[in-house]
């Protein structure tokens, strides 16, 4: 329900006003003066305000400047008994949505209400947008303080303000597609779109159909033009995920675009220019699809312009706890569940996991282990594996053996002097030699 904030000091007035304006389905809350409105405004999630001019405690024109100020997102209608000329253009320029003149104009305030509403309403939308957008696509979102992820952002920030192709490898769920939105975002092409498509999620002739359109006629149903997702993306970014995925003929469409800046849609023999930075990704390693004639050299030459190789998880151990206390705030919050916190021995499982499925499969993971909680803490019991495939080296360990618990502990130790070697060894009460020999042995980053 919109809400709205009724300020004027003749009692009577206001409280009809707020009975006519609830009967509209608003939400009212009253004020007799300025002061006693900006307090209500302090306290309350206010829509609209609709001030009197004339207030025993100020002026509503130069209120209307400091409400939005404030608050930018709320709109002000002003009320005046004697309007005129110089304070209606004061009281826009200070912000007002608009200024209208009591009694001459009393049938628009309702109808302004609706529009002052409706304009508040989309503002609101914009804003957590924006917020959601600014989450997943800065660089700085991305989670992670390991060497390994921290030398793939690095390459990725510096490509990113190029307009050059850039191939994302890596396993499934290492995180490409959120990488190629903060490439995009970081480049010159940010103010346009962002089009992602899985080309494994559809067959050659559907494939061809969405990335490149069609012309009336083409095909049976085809009734209309239809724009494809390399004209959505103009002056913007296309991300062709699972780009191994897709059909040799098709490739050679791809090719072109990047060759040339022009394709063919469906049934059309006029060809079509775009502007489109292409961002690809695959898990495959195309170089034997190339072997085996699945995937064509010449486009995977200009797709690895520049290639960006995403780690999979088990070699950012150091980030995993940091992941997971993340997703399960995530989860905490959606299920209306306090902080979590995390027992040493989740951890630990988590940490020694194989993690095939990567940070996907540890989100789903935590997810479930949410779900499962007690007493606002996640531990082993809520996990859905045991001692399986834990890695150690080239061995696998027991999730309890000592070795695995030294690894562990030199690596919290190491963290917590900030890579400090000379300190951890103070710490671990060992020469500085011994622990760098244990540093390679358990391959700690």
């Amino acid at each position: 329900m919109n809400r709205v904030l009724l300020i004027d000091d003749e009692e009577k007035l206001r409280k009809l006003m707020a009975k006519i304006i609830s009967l509209e389905g608003f939400d009212v809350i009253e004020a007799a003066d300025i002061k006693s409105g900006l307090k209500k405004l302090e306290v309350s999630d206010v829509d609209v305000v609709l001030c009197d001019v004339k207030l025993p405690d100020g002026n509503g024109v130069e209120t209307a400047k400091l409400i939005k100020e404030r608050y930018p997102i709320v709109e002000i209608i002003l009320l005046t008994a004697y309007g005129n000329i110089p304070d209606g253009v004061r009281a826009i320029k200070n912000g007002a949505f608009e200024y209208i003149t009591k009694g001459d104009d009393n049938n628009r305030i309702i109808p302004l209400l609706y529009k002052a509403s409706e304009k508040v309403a989309l503002a609101r939308r914009v804003q957590q947008l924006e917020k959601r957008l600014g989450d997943r696509l800065s660089f700085d979102k991305i989670i992670g303080k390991s060497s390994a992820i921290k030398a793939a952002i690095g390459m990725a920030q510096k490509v990113a303000v190029t307009n050059t192709t850039v191939l994302l490898t890596g396993e499934t769920g290492t995180g490409k597609e959120v990488f190629a939105q903060a490439i995009h975002q970081a480049s010159s092409r940010r103010e346009r779109s962002f089009v992602a498509i899985n080309c494994a999620a559809f067959t050659k002739d559907l494939l061809e159909n969405e990335l490149f359109g069609h012309k009336s006629g083409a095909f049976t149903g085809a009734t209309k033009d239809q724009r494809g997702l390399f004209e959505e993306a103009h002056l913007g970014t296309i991300f062709l995920d699972e780009v191994g995925e897709m059909a040799v003929e098709l490739q050679a469409k791809i090719l072109r675009v990047l060759e040339t800046g022009e394709f063919l849609k469906v049934g059309d023999s006029k060809p079509t220019k775009v502007d489109v930075r292409i961002i690809a990704a695959t898990n495959r390693n195309l170089e034997t699809e190339i072997a085996s004639d699945h995937f064509r050299s010449d486009l995977f030459y200009r797709l690895s312009v520049f290639t960006i190789e995403l780690p999979p998880l088990r070699e950012r151990i150091e980030d995993i706890a940091t992941l997971a206390q993340y997703y399960a705030d995530i989860f905490a919050l959606k299920s209306n569940l306090k902080p979590l916190r995390m027992t040493p021995e989740f951890v630990l499982a988590l940490e020694n996991n194989l993690w095939r499925g990567n940070i996907r499969e540890l989100k789903n993971v935590i997810e479930r282990s949410v779900i499962l909680s007690e007493g606002g803490i996640l531990g082993v019991e809520g996990l859905p594996f045991g001692e399986r495939e834990y890695r150690e080296g080239a061995s696998v360990l027991s999730n309890f053996s000592m070795s695995n618990m030294e690894r562990q502990h030199i690596q919290r130790v190491l963290k917590h002097t900030n890579g400090n070697k000379a300190e951890a060894a103070r710490l671990l009460e060992i020469g500085i030699a011994t622990l760098y020999r244990k540093i390679e042995e358990y391959k700690i980053q």
